[in-house]
């Protein structure tokens, strides 16, 4: 394997534990601050820690850093930044609401079913998904019964909110894929980041109570959630994915589900029962295929547009 990558690879395995354990910050932040005000200050932070990687790229590209009122791809970035930012808010909005009902493990495979869903959902586009996608769905279906529906044929609130969270993901990679060709990646994730995080704040002033007491308990999960998850993470993603197999990025970030059960159960103590554990392994198994079977279709069909966990966009 060429050495480039196999460190893209190393890059990107990375980026999945940190998304991983993100669902372990964001279940524990849930315990001193409400949800509003988490994703209202977690974003402010993922947005301010694109910047220096944005002027880094800027001076490689043009030599020096440019302004937001000098450089028209940043008034793109907004342009495109407020739609994707209000679709991010509500899939961010609802896993995070959804966290404060469910486990950090169970929130990481719902809202994994966001790499199945985008093929299917990608017919709206007249993209046809594969006879691999169509199992692969199949499979995380059935891994979904087995995870979140009850005895009673019920599924729990906060799995529930998790799911339809994992909808306004799927709308948010098609929407991105759709408009990010030739935009600036990270300035457009820098603008979009900046939107949620103002909606969030607007919300968390309506709907919640504010204090500084909170913040400083919570300060380890938001740092860990907007520095790392988003800033961190999203850097290696964009470094990474230069030089890294399609076939192999699949496969590696849908690594993140199983990190975050296996940090949940570490950190958190939270125990899936056998029931779950199948459900979490025929859903692992229903993305990696979906995800396969779009990357390695041949050349001569439709493919959807390049896919990445919502944990680099939100």
């Amino acid at each position: 394997m060429h050495m480039r990558t196999l460190k893209a690879d190393l890059l990107l395995l990375i980026t999945a534990v940190l998304w991983g354990v993100a669902f372990v910050a964001q279940r524990k932040g849930m315990e001193a601050i409400g949800p509003m005000a988490f994703n209202a200050i977690r974003f402010a932070l993922g947005s301010l820690s694109l910047v220096p990687l944005i002027a880094i790229m800027d001076r490689r590209t043009n030599g020096r850093t440019l302004l937001p009122h000098t450089d028209t791809r940043w008034r793109a970035a907004w342009r495109f930044g407020l739609p994707l930012g209000m679709v991010l808010f509500g899939g961010a909005t609802l896993q995070q609401v959804g966290i404060v009902f469910t486990t950090a493990g169970k929130a990481g495979f719902i809202t994994g079913l966001y790499v199945v869903m985008v093929p299917i959902f990608g017919l709206i586009w007249k993209q046809h998904p594969s006879l691999g996608t169509w199992l692969g769905a199949f499979l995380a279906a059935v891994g979904l019964y087995f995870l979140s529906i009850t005895r009673d044929f019920a599924m729990e609130l906060g799995d529930a909110l998790v799911l339809l969270g994992a909808f306004f993901w799927t709308a948010h990679v098609l929407l991105l894929g759709w408009m990010s060709p030739r935009r600036d990646p990270v300035k457009l994730a820098c603008c979009q980041f900046a939107v949620c995080s103002a909606l969030s704040l607007l919300s968390a002033l309506v709907f919640e109570s504010f204090s500084w007491q909170a913040v400083h308990q919570a300060a380890v999960p938001i740092l860990y959630g907007g520095l790392v998850s988003v800033g961190i993470a999203y850097t290696l993603q964009v470094v990474a994915q230069k030089d890294a197999h399609p076939a192999h990025a699949s496969i590696l970030l849908s690594m993140e589900s199983p990190v975050a059960a296996l940090a949940g159960w570490v950190i958190l103590g939270e125990i899936l029962s056998l029931r779950a554990l199948v459900g979490c392994a025929l859903m692992l198994a229903g993305m990696i295929l979906s995800q396969l079977a779009e990357v390695l279709r041949p050349a001569s069909q439709p493919t959807m547009a390049s896919r990445s966990s919502p944990m680099a966009d939100n």
